[in-house]
């Protein structure tokens, strides 16, 4: 059973635990968000910093806190999307990903996370349409 998990995920799960028994004010978590940009490899802060940003300039009215050790944005209490550095679970891209309540709904299939190697006009661009739809 020791082996069921990495220990990246067993780290998440602690955060997860941790996150759950903070008594914070808004502020405190969107301060700790941007700790969790901070603490990153250059290249994961550069992405994770900008689309901070870009969320918070999209939907201001969304609250920045972690989830499982993860910059996520909240809307009434819920998860609408979050950021995974590469470094988290030692992959070679961040993800930026979108949690059910994300009104990102299109038929019968629709992507639920991005790889993003780079922030380019273009990835900003696809940012900033995604957030829009996503608390539509």
């Amino acid at each position: 059973m020791s082996d069921a998990f990495s220990k990246e995920e067993k780290a998440a799960m602690r955060a997860a635990a941790a996150e759950a028994r903070k008594k914070f004010t808004p502020e405190q978590h969107a301060a700790e968000v941007v700790d969790k940009y901070a603490s990153m490899a250059p290249g994961d802060r550069e992405i994770g910093e900008a689309i901070h940003r870009i969320v918070m300039s999209v939907e201001p009215s969304l609250e920045p806190k972690t989830w499982y050790g993860m910059p996520a944005y909240y809307k009434d209490g819920k998860v609408v999307c979050f950021f995974q550095d590469g470094g988290k679970f030692k992959t070679r891209y961040c993800t930026f990903g979108f949690q059910q309540d994300a009104t990102l709904d299109d038929g019968e299939i629709w992507p639920t996370s991005f790889a993003v190697t780079a922030m380019t006009p273009t990835v900003e661009k696809r940012i900033r349409e995604l957030v829009a739809l996503a608390v539509r």
